[in-house]
């Protein structure tokens, strides 16, 4: 491996820090500044991977039913809805004024795996991540979507399915999210530095919103390599981790690759790998067969602009 060449690059693509571990050794360390290894920064999307593995812990210990359970155990509405629904008039389902039935199909599993069903374009239009921030009831503003595919037949890359993780864990476990994080993750894996974001009725946020260090990001990673095991603790069962990061759908274009529960994976040159993504250039990947992981951090905003470092810079390096 040259990782020496690796410094230049990232400076010259103006990471604000990477990190690479190796057998849970530390084998490369790249910070913008000195500020920046203390200081916490927004993770975005990778929040959503730090999620599942709190539902996975949650299932584990089994306040958080099988995947398979219908999300109408916590969101009783949907079944008051769909009997509503039964009684509105052709016109008015035409119309998309009404609720969904199909709706109480919906699993934990989709919601996971983002394949609820919800029509949903992410990061423009009226039922998108942005709008959904600008109203009084997120919760309320996803369950009332319409639908534009059956549950569990496409993935639809959606912040606002994770978000209806968050209410599940906190109903389920009656601890809000970042207090069950504190006991059952953060504090086992010794992060202490973060902030986690909240919606209007103190939900913390499911899809983006949480604050961590480079270094705890790393933790993270090395976790999910060590099976769920830290320190000769099981924080995660080794079955959820592997149900967590297997491919469950592919994933929608333009993004490549598959999507499991709130993971990505993928592969280069026959390198299987799997991995946390934030808006703006904030990774966490993860190289079983490398005993590998890699953290990016960026401060970029034009993720458009941006490469794929991973793949271009760093894993290659790997494998020459």
């Amino acid at each position: 491996m040259k990782l020496t060449s690796l410094p230049a690059s990232l400076a010259e693509l103006k990471l604000r820090s990477c990190l690479i571990s190796k057998q849970g050794q530390l084998i490369f360390e790249y910070y913008k500044d000195t500020n920046t290894p203390v200081q916490i920064a927004k993770i975005n999307s990778c929040t959503k991977s730090i999620l599942s593995a709190l539902v996975c812990i949650a299932m584990d210990q089994g306040a958080v039913p099988p995947p398979e359970t219908a999300i109408s155990k916590y969101f009783p509405e949907l079944v008051v809805k769909a009997k509503y629904d039964g009684i509105q008039t052709d016109e008015q389902s035409a119309a998309g004024k009404i609720s969904d039935a199909r709706k109480l199909d919906i699993t934990i599993d989709h919601l996971l795996t983002m394949s609820a069903g919800f029509d949903w374009t992410e990061f423009g239009g009226q039922n998108s991540f942005p709008k959904m921030t600008r109203t009084p009831d997120w919760i309320d503003f996803v369950l009332n979507q319409s639908l534009s595919d059956l549950p569990g037949a496409r993935m639809e890359y959606n912040s606002g399915v994770s978000h209806l993780l968050s209410a599940i864990l906190v109903q389920a476990t009656g601890l809000s999210v970042a207090e069950f994080a504190d006991k059952h993750l953060f504090g086992p894996l010794g992060i202490e530095s973060y902030k986690w974001e909240t919606d209007p009725q103190g939900f913390h946020t499911g899809g983006f919103g949480l604050w961590l260090r480079p270094a705890d990001m790393l933790k993270f990673g090395q976790l999910y390599l060590q099976q769920g095991i830290w320190e000769n603790q099981q924080i995660i069962s080794s079955e959820l981790i592997a149900r967590s990061v297997k491919p469950a759908l592919s994933a929608e274009a333009p993004r490549r690759g598959f999507y499991g529960w709130h993971w990505w994976v993928d592969s280069l040159s026959s390198i299987d790998y799997f991995y946390a993504r934030g808006f703006g250039g904030q990774f966490i990947h993860i190289i079983p067969s490398l005993e590998t992981v890699v953290v990016q951090t960026h401060d970029n905003r034009k993720e458009k602009e941006q490469p794929d470092i991973f793949r271009e810079y760093i894993l290659p390096l790997f494998i020459e």
